[in-house]
């Protein structure tokens, strides 16, 4: 499959990467940290993916514009 969506779906599929590869990281060590390794560790860290997963994903989306905004305050842009 050599086929690649359109330009105008890279912001969406950019959240959806990111916000999978953030909220494993984040709800592994926090689950980690709270629970322990012990017996039902995996499946309190499949509950807690899926409940940040569904809020972090819609957050990424809508909020990264105006992280962008702001980034832009402090850091020149390209080609300057």
């Amino acid at each position: 499959m050599n086929e690649k969506l359109p330009q105008r779906y890279f912001h969406l599929g950019f959240s959806i990467v990111m916000g999978a590869l953030m909220v494993s990281v984040i709800t592994f060590v926090m689950t980690l940290a709270t629970v322990g390794l012990a017996a039902g560790f995996m499946a309190s860290w499949a509950r807690a993916l899926g409940l940040a997963y569904v809020v972090a994903v819609p957050g990424i989306y809508f909020l990264a514009p105006l992280a962008r905004r702001i980034v832009t305050i402090f850091v020149k842009p390209p080609g300057f």
